[in-house]
């Protein structure tokens, strides 16, 4: 597993916070850059591996971030999965049940191959009854190409409890970058009830 940090939410606009995002860089032209200098090169290595360029885990895949798998991770329970490596159209359909009060996390897995991909962020939207009802970012940041399996999760949240909490809620995911590239876009269901089953 890839090292990472829990990144708190990015809530807002970021042409409202004056971010702007740097450069679009193709890899070659970071490997290049200031090459005589050996201490870069070695940090250079530290954060994307001695041969970065060769990291192709999916030659025929013109895509630079492919994302896995989304884990629901409750305290005290096993995690549950969902598969996001093929067809997803279905993926509504299936639920995930937590406790009302639990306290939980998301967890996406991905690959980065051809480029490094600055500033990936990880927003979700939360519908009840046809109703946006939430929207949170998160701020993923920004990885190398490596063939190992990389990951990010959100910071712990405990989910609402009442009667008025309880229910079916639709949530759609996007896995973007700086760029507003859209890795994955993909809709999942999260059921909140009064225990576990």
């Amino acid at each position: 597993m890839a090292e990472h940090e829990d990144v708190p939410a990015v809530e807002g606009d970021e042409e409202n916070l004056g971010y702007k995002p740097p450069a679009e860089k193709s890899l070659e032209t970071i490997l290049a850059t200031d090459n005589e200098d050996e201490s870069l090169k070695k940090y250079k290595e530290t954060l994307l591996g001695a041969n970065p360029t060769e990291a192709l885990i999916f030659p025929e895949d013109p895509r630079k971030v492919i994302v896995n798998k989304l884990a629901l991770c409750a305290t005290g329970r096993d995690d549950v999965e969902l598969d996001l490596s093929g067809d997803i159209t279905d993926l509504k359909q299936k639920s995930f049940i937590i406790k009302e009060g639990a306290q939980y996390r998301v967890k996406i897995y991905f690959y980065v191959q051809r480029e490094i991909v600055t500033g990936l962020k990880y927003v979700q939207k939360s519908y009840r009854k046809g109703i946006q009802v939430d929207k949170t970012s998160f701020m993923v940041g920004s990885y190398g190409p490596k063939k190992e399996l990389q990951w990010y999760q959100t910071p712990l949240e405990d989910a609402p409890t009442g009667m008025m909490a309880r229910g079916t809620y639709n949530v759609k995911s996007l896995f973007t970058d700086d760029d507003k590239h859209e890795h994955l876009k993909w809709e999942w269901t999260l059921e909140i009830k009064k225990d576990w089953e």
